[in-house]
């Protein structure tokens, strides 16, 4: 047995994950089992230089707010902005701070610089304009959608003026109200308003793809997508919010899978771009339903990866990551009878794994399940390696 889990082991570099595939997928979902460790977060820069100079990777995507993100693309393709403040306003939940991602944003810049628009490196966000605690406003995306189209088509043509929009949309805080999250009757989402606007999105969105030849050639097929951005942006924030406000027990369950959806959107269009690298956590990528409990609720949806993966086939690759300990969280070293316990085993202090040929390795039963006292670290599920194209473990994460 240890010498059949030994054989499924290989040093990580992008080499070995392709090795692992059966030609080179379109999009390559890197997961993560917590998030800010910058151990893990060095890792993914590691692969993705090495899948640009090696396997023709030309866009990283990561789980942040795609409207944000546009921020950094701007950045790395053109130089527009500094460093700092790209990295404060171009990325959520607070990830901008973490030097690891200005390690990366850095060196995509130096990669972009004199080389022509057609070999330059692309930043995306995939993740909604939402946090823990609610969601933006759809004011952004809807405004920069409509004004996209007023300015090249007859007025005629649009289902409404700029004003109408303002007046619909109200004030932000109306729509970014905390509370909200807790208290379906303090969100606008089922709100008059608000189902106007959610048609108004959905005209305008089909006036982008209705008029799709004349934008392209007026402007560019790059402002085009993102015009389309736009669209998906506010139409997911508006069935975000009509779903905060529900008082039905579907209410957290098509949160939950809204935001997926989202993110499985905005992969898509990633995808349609050429080959790119996916950083999230495991999670939000893997095929199979995603779980969670939520106020001692049980939720289940399907992921973004999931979603992806049933649309792109062999042109979706998942490849989870793994740990050993994470002491500084009180993770500590993992039962010899689990999954993490049987790899914590090997010499290697990380290696990527073939999990297909790992699963048939253990055969049944299956390891036991690791149990951790620290609630952001989700272990492997035994039941579910060969779900996984591949898995890297490292052996252990220290604090930065």
């Amino acid at each position: 047995m240890a010498t059949d889990i030994k054989d499924t082991a290989h040093a990580v570099d992008a080499a070995a994950v392709m090795r692992l595939l059966p030609a080179r997928p379109r999009l390559l979902a890197l997961g993560e089992p917590t998030h800010g460790e910058d151990t893990l977060l060095d890792l993914r820069n590691q692969l993705f230089r090495q899948l640009v100079e090696e396997e023709g990777y030309r866009t990283i995507a990561i789980e942040s707010d795609c409207m944000r993100g546009l921020v950094v693309d701007e950045y790395v393709t053109s130089g527009t902005g500094t460093l700092g403040e790209v990295m404060e306003r171009g990325i959520s939940h607070g990830w901008g701070a973490f030097e690891a991602n200005h390690e990366l944003v850095r060196w995509m810049r130096a990669y972009n610089d004199g080389r022509p628009a057609s070999e330059r490196l692309r930043f995306a966000g995939f993740d909604g304009p939402l946090e823990i605690t609610g969601a933006a406003s759809p004011r952004q995306a809807l405004t920069a959608l409509h004004d996209y189209l007023s300015a090249r088509l007859d007025a005629n043509l649009l289902p409404c003026t700029a004003e109408t929009l303002d007046r619909l949309l109200g004030t932000d805080d109306r729509w970014t109200d905390p509370a909200a999250m807790r208290d379906p009757a303090k969100s606008v989402g089922q709100s008059a308003e608000a189902g106007r606007l959610r048609l108004l999105a959905d005209d305008l969105g089909e006036l982008l793809d209705e008029q799709m030849p004349h934008l392209i050639t007026a402007t560019s097929r790059d402002d085009w997508d993102r015009a389309r951005l736009y669209g998906r942006t506010a139409t997911g924030l508006l069935r975000y919010h009509h779903w905060m406000a529900d008082t039905s027990p579907a209410r957290m369950t098509r949160l939950v899978g809204v935001r997926d959806s989202m993110m499985a959107h905005n992969l898509l269009a990633v995808a349609a771009r050429g080959p790119a690298l996916v950083h999230a956590h495991n999670s939000h990528l893997q095929r199979a339903k995603s779980t969670m409990r939520m106020g001692g609720t049980p939720l289940e949806w399907w992921s973004a990866g999931a979603l992806v993966s049933a649309r792109l086939g062999e042109e979706y690759a998942f490849v989870a990551t793994a740990l050993g300990t994470i002491r500084h969280q009180g993770v500590d070293t993992p039962p010899p009878d689990t999954v993490e316990g049987l790899l914590y085993a090997l010499p290697e202090d990380r290696c990527v794994i073939d999990a297909p040929r790992l699963a048939t390795a253990l055969g049944t039963p299956r390891p036991a399940a690791r149990v951790t006292p620290w609630f952001g670290y989700a272990p492997l599920d035994p039941a579910r390696l060969a779900d996984n194209d591949g898995i890297v473990f490292v052996k252990d994460v220290r604090q930065s």
